[in-house]
């Protein structure tokens, strides 16, 4: 590889917060309402979330609140489940596959057999007689002030509607207004789809209360308004009239405190929200709301020059780009709204995304809405740390040492190791124990996967004191678990991990290729922690140890990386799943560093799987194609993903694509495609997994020029460049941590070292 001298132009002294342009491309938007749940507009504070239609005549905001979900504070272990664990292990030997599934199912999975579901909160409508005929209608999200807004024309008087979620004031709040003076009349009413609900008009107020059929949580929903108009209080529904603007004020709250504690009570939660705004007009709510969202929104920029296509409706856009991909700003919008979604359903202090985010209308949502472990749960957290959005993994990183306790006892009557476990869901209830069916559910890696999201923060961040006091405690005790969980496999003599199964294909098995890809890398990562806080070396010696005994990765007779022990892969399998590639994304067990040798063989392995699948998995296909360092195949597929589905039933197909709100359509909706989907855009611009920072690495052809300010790497650097014509002409590198940095550009390289808080700024080393 030629090395050359770096050509170092300036250093910019000590860091402060760079002014941010605002780009009004950036929006979703549309001139008609949504005709149902998938046209709606997402709006979140991490909290709460909301999906606004913004219909005329009656609009309708459905509203979830993060902790409502059914079931109860519960040990999903089955007690003494470890007595069948050799019994199992030795079917599976044997090739008894339908004997070792059967005898799981009724001897080894949780207590229940399946997990708990998240739920509806309900819905707020606000009607308005009258405006069944109307002109010049327009709505939008906009994902810089992430504020929905519908306007439209009535006899000639233009009302506005603005929709916020604030974190900082903890309400969803309707702005309404008319351009005529006491033109403004609406009623608004509140339903659930719970049994156990009941809704009080009191005093200006609306109080919607429900409860959870299948469990003990319950929550309460009030709507205060404020307005110039006239108040009038119905049985169920409350009247304003004659007003020049109004603004309501949503607040919902459950008697959830945490897994094992559900004494809270969601009616003073309430009360103090309502004296929390109590002194804030609108427009202070709206102005605090902005700016803490942009606190995060506006460290990252992204852009590809346009065509003029931002001047189109989103829906047509969308339709569009599958008639000519000519639309290079359609990817950014996607890439931003990935960030929204992100900072919308995932803030400190809150639960974690789940399937949907944080929304959901559905009483029984597919797969529960919950963690689905064995990837979905952690694609959703692909973009924090890459966008610049570290905090948003926060709550991701509190789920983990929840499942890190609930999964000690999982571990002790499951396996009879120490350290903890957790299988391939979870939900609010901190279920580890392995769900559903033996063929799949019986899955040992989601802690394993876990714990590589504790140690990617401390690589992005350096955060020394998160690596000491709260990574390392989870990492270090998923690690003694899988020492003790790996066995001798009397054919090869390797260690292997069984009973399992490669998610969610094959069925239950001995030696999934996945499972010693993420426990090799967590002993790995676990032996540099050892070393790094020079701490547990013993367990770190014994861990060095057992590294080379675990089995490695296999290239097969058909030139594929195995998925399992024996070589068996079906070339016609086109399953949506990919799981034995986990080592090259998002893991780094399988580099081009390391072995090209293994990265060609991972590349026949995809291709034997296909270019198409649900949303998710075609977002998984796009990062490992950026891996792949193949820029214009990873763009066949993200037109793959930009297939407009203009209904949930239409989209009930083999394939994935987007819905015309762009949340992603599974089939059904699934937000891990978003997730995923944003990440893999930028992973075609920056990757930091290997030794190195590479600028580019797989930019298409329909990428040729662009820039990109605050994107993250790892080693504690923050990143802005621009290329033209396919080339690159700048970079700037902020260095947070003082470590050395090592920049790769094609055949170039160049390595400097950095003082903590200084930026570095040049051209000619890299450039052209």
């Amino acid at each position: 590889m030629k090395r050359v001298a770096l050509c170092l132009l300036l250093i910019i002294s000590f860091s402060g917060e760079s002014e941010k342009s605002l780009n009004s491309a950036f929006r979703l938007w549309y001139h008609q309402p949504a005709r149902e749940w998938t046209e709606a507009l997402p709006v979140g504070n991490g909290r709460l979330g909301a999906m606004v239609y913004g219909t005329v005549e009656k609009e309708h905001i459905q509203f979830n609140e993060e902790t409502l979900w059914t079931g109860e504070p519960h040990d999903y272990a089955h007690p003494g489940a470890h007595k069948y664990l050799n019994q199992i292990r030795k079917l599976l030997s044997e090739g008894r596959q339908a004997e070792a599934e059967k005898l799981a199912m009724q001897e080894f999975m949780s207590v229940p057999l399946g997990q708990k579901a998240y739920q509806p909160f309900g819905d707020l409508y606000i009607e308005f007689p009258g405006h069944q005929n109307f002109t010049q209608y327009y709505r939008e999200l906009n994902l810089q002030e992430a504020i929905c807004r519908t306007r439209y024309q009535v006899d000639g008087i233009t009302y506005t509607r603005e929709v916020l979620a604030s974190a900082p004031h903890q309400v969803l709040a309707i702005h309404l207004t008319a351009d005529k003076k006491k033109a403004l009349n609406f009623v608004f009413s509140m339903d659930a789809d719970h049994q156990q609900e009941s809704v009080l008009a009191k005093d200006g107020l609306l109080e919607l209360a429900v409860a959870v059929d299948d469990g003990v949580l319950y929550g309460k929903s009030r709507v205060k308004v404020d307005t110039d108009g006239e108040i009038i209080t119905h049985n169920q529904k409350i009247e304003v009239k004659n007003a020049n603007q109004a603004t309501l004020y949503l607040m919902a709250a459950t008697n959830f405190v945490n897994y094992q504690d559900v004494s809270k009570n969601p009616a003073e939660t309430i009360q103090n929200i309502l004296a929390g705004i109590k002194n804030f007009a609108y427009d202070d709510i709206k102005k605090a709301h902005i700016v803490d969202y942009q606190q995060l929104f506006n460290r990252f920029e992204i852009s590809f020059g346009n065509n003029g296509r931002e001047l189109l409706p989103t829906d047509q856009r969308l339709q569009k780009f599958q008639e000519s991909p000519n639309d290079p700003q359609l990817l950014a919008l996607y890439v931003q709204y990935g960030r929204y979604l992100l900072m919308s359903s995932s803030r400190p202090g809150t639960q974690p995304a789940t399937l949907q985010g944080i929304w959901n209308k559905d009483i029984k949502p597919a797969w529960d809405s919950k963690y689905t472990t064995n990837i979905n749960a952690e694609m959703n957290y692909w973009p924090a740390e890459l966008t610049n959005l570290s905090d948003c993994h926060e709550p991701l990183f509190d789920l983990i040492k929840d499942c890190s306790q609930t999964g000690i006892q999982v571990a002790r009557e499951h396996y009879n190791c120490e350290g903890w476990i957790l299988h391939h869901n979870t939900d609010l209830w901190r279920g580890t124990a392995p769900i559903n069916h033996s063929n799949h559910g019986i899955w040992p890696g989601g802690g394993g996967w876990m714990c590589s999201h504790l140690w990617e923060h401390y690589l992005f961040t350096q955060d020394m004191d998160f690596l000491r006091e709260r990574a390392w405690p989870m990492m270090r005790e998923s690690a003694r678990f899988y020492a003790q969980f790996l066995v001798v496999d009397p054919k090869t003599g390797w260690l292997i991990s069984t009973p399992s199964n490669s998610p969610e294909n094959g069925g239950l098995v001995a030696g999934p290729t996945m499972d010693h890809q993420i426990i090799r890398s967590l002993f790995t990562a676990c032996v540099e922690v050892s070393r790094i806080l020079i701490t547990d070396t013993e367990f770190a010696a014994q861990l060095q140890a057992l590294i080379p005994k675990i089995a490695p990765n296999q290239i097969g007779q058909q030139g594929q990386l195995q998925e399992w022990l024996e070589d068996k892969d079906d070339p016609e399998n086109r399953h949506r799943h990919v799981s034995h590639l986990w080592g090259m994304h998002p893991g780094a067990d399988i580099t081009w560093e390391k072995s090209s040798e293994l990265m060609e063989a991972a590349k026949q392995s995809l291709l034997f799987r296909g270019d198409d699948g649900t949303g998710w998995s075609l977002a998984w296909k796009i990062n490992f194609w950026a891996r792949f360092l193949d820029g214009n195949h990873a763009f066949e597929l993200i037109k793959l993903l930009f297939r407009p589905v203009f209904t949930q039933e239409v989209s009930m197909r083999k394939g994935g694509g987007s819905y015309l709100n762009l949340f992603d359509a599974h089939p059904p909706f699934q937000i891990d495609g978003n997730f995923g989907g944003a990440a893999g855009i930028v992973e075609m611009l920056i990757q930091s997994h290997q030794s190195y920072i590479h600028l580019l690495p797989a930019l298409p052809d329909s990428l040729p020029e662009g820039k990109i300010t605050g994107v993250c790497a790892r080693g504690g650097f923050e990143l802005d460049f621009e290329w033209q014509q396919g080339r690159l002409t700048q970079v700037e590198v902020l260095s947070k941590a003082g470590k050395r940095c090592r920049l790769k550009y094609g055949e170039k390289m160049v390595e400097f070292e950095t003082e903590t808080g200084k930026r570095y700024s040049f051209t000619d080393a890299l450039a052209n």
